[in-house]
């Protein structure tokens, strides 16, 4: 038998590897749920980026998770006005701020189904009842209760905040078709403190864990401007996003500064911060409905656009936010239409993550 040699090829020079500096990666646990919480440390890395990349980075999360130009509109109406025993610092809804404000009973069933037919009217979807309680009594519960069956009676979602709740009185409101409700964190554990101390803020999360056990989605978000720090601004996006799960609907308001309350004089947020928040919230919470809200009339076309491209697919529709001015009807479909962005017009609502959204600017 005669042997065959196989000729092997030269060995080629293998080039060394490229180095690669300077990369972060940011995960996002809604995809990547096994990598855990967010950290206050990682948010502020997120907020410390350049405002370019880090509006290429939102945009791109929103894209794979929404539709793109959907916005979603909604109307907010306070049906109990004023006279709130709470004192956080930036309501002119509290009784002991000398704001102007009167305190006003429960509307009639009748009124709030004139208020809701008009927004419906007018194009918004959903529809959020505010009222101004530290926490509503037994009796208040029936009586919104009749409200909500009204207003779902149009065929527009609803959201309500009243302030805390008792699991019972959750479970109360789901029966009677609530969707969402609404209860902000409002800042920073840290910070809390500095804006209430009527309650605590374990207040608000115990409130929350009530909406989520009744099968209530959850409207939540925060304020900014009120004279935090950023890393407070960096800790309210970690408790937000670190919710199990997170809200479904997160509202970035600007404060509204009202004369008479604590925080009138505080120094205004710079408007590419607010739009940084926008964008963090939009990558950290990929599936809900980050709501562009309070102070947004004292933003601008053009701040408001930013906005919308860091993320944000959700406004409040009509010419007040619960007792502060709001940007009115008109100028919004001109805004819209000039961005060349769609006004949401589901009525109804569907699984978690695709119909997204509730009172924002509520206290």
């Amino acid at each position: 038998m005669s042997s065959t040699t196989l000729a092997m090829p030269a060995a080629q020079p293998v080039s060394p590897a490229p180095t690669v500096q300077n990369v972060q990666v940011h995960r996002r646990p809604a995809i990547a749920t096994s990598q855990g919480p967010w950290s206050v440390e990682a948010i502020q890395a997120l907020l410390d980026k350049p405002l370019m990349d880090l509006l290429f980075e939102a945009q791109t999360v929103h894209r794979q998770h929404w539709p793109a130009g959907d916005i979603e509109l909604a109307t907010l109406l306070s049906v109990k006005t004023g006279g709130c025993p709470e004192n956080c610092g930036y309501c002119p809804q509290a009784a002991e701020f000398d704001t102007g404000v009167k305190a006003d009973k429960l509307m009639e069933v009748d009124e709030v189904v004139r208020a809701a037919q008009a927004a419906k009217d007018a194009g918004a979807t959903r529809f959020c009842m505010g009222a101004a309680w530290r926490a509503p009594k037994d009796r208040d519960i029936e009586k919104v209760s009749a409200l909500i069956g009204a207003v779902k009676g149009l065929g527009l979602q609803t959201c309500a905040t009243l302030g805390m709740l008792e699991s019972h009185q959750a479970q109360a409101l789901k029966d009677a078709g609530l969707d969402y409700y609404n209860h902000n964190l409002d800042t920073a554990p840290e910070y809390y403190t500095d804006v209430v101390s009527t309650r605590a803020y374990q207040d608000r999360l115990d409130t929350l864990a009530h909406v989520r056990s009744a099968g209530i989605s959850v409207c939540c978000g925060g304020i900014v401007g009120m004279g935090e720090a950023p890393v407070h601004r960096a800790g309210l996006i970690a408790q937000l996003a670190n919710l199990q799960p997170y809200p479904e609907s997160v509202p970035i308001n600007s404060l509204v500064r009202v004369p008479g309350t604590p925080l009138a004089d505080s120094e205004p947020i710079d408007p590419f911060d607010f739009v940084r928040m926008i964008a963090v919230a939009r990558i950290t919470m990929p599936k809900a409905r980050v709501r562009l809200s309070a102070g947004r009339q004292q933003m601008g076309e053009a701040v408001q656009a930013l906005c919308f491209m860091a993320g944000a697919n959700s406004i409040f529709y009509g010419d007040k936010l619960l007792v502060t001015g709001n940007p009115d009807v008109e100028a919004d479909v001109q805004l819209l239409a000039k961005l060349g962005l769609n006004g949401h017009r589901t009525t109804t609502s569907s699984e978690s993550g695709a119909e997204e959204s509730a009172a924002g600017a509520c206290c």
